[in-house]
């Protein structure tokens, strides 16, 4: 029987990394990274998801987990795991909430719903994903949006 899969938000390598650590599980579970930067792009979360489960899951046997909340995907991800039944995602509307929890995320995000999140990972790669990425660097008038 194989090892479980973990198709995972690169933005979350550090964390995930130390989790399984923390669990003995490091060798005992298989994990596969997107692109961080995905973040900046929803609409391609699902297709770069489907194009690296084929690859590691071509026959669609392997316990699945996907390493993404919703991420701004609108329901696409969810679509694609009612495609395949072993897969399974984390709960919530984005990474973020996971890491309160939802009750704690929702109380915090309806205290400050302008908040831009960042995780370590998100912070050490500001400009590149954040500043350039949202093209702030190239248009500096949306700052105050």
């Amino acid at each position: 029987m194989s090892r479980p899969l973990v198709l995972a938000c690169g933005a979350l390598t550090t964390e995930l990394r130390a989790v399984l650590a923390a669990a003995g599980l490091a060798a005992e579970v298989e994990v596969r990274y997107l692109p961080a930067n995905l973040h900046n792009r929803p609409e391609r979360i699902v297709p770069a998801l489907r194009a690296l489960l084929a690859e590691a899951d071509p026959a669609g046997d392997r316990d699945v987990l996907i390493g993404y909340a919703d991420c701004g995907t609108g329901g696409l991800l969810d679509a694609l795991l009612a495609e395949h039944p072993n897969l399974r995602r984390l709960p919530g509307d984005h990474c973020y909430e996971f890491f309160a929890g939802s009750p704690l995320f929702a109380r915090l995000h309806d205290a400050e719903p302008g908040t831009l999140y960042l995780t370590d990972y998100l912070a050490k790669h500001f400009e590149p994903l954040l500043w350039q990425g949202l093209g702030l660097d190239r248009h500096p008038e949306l700052l105050p949006a």
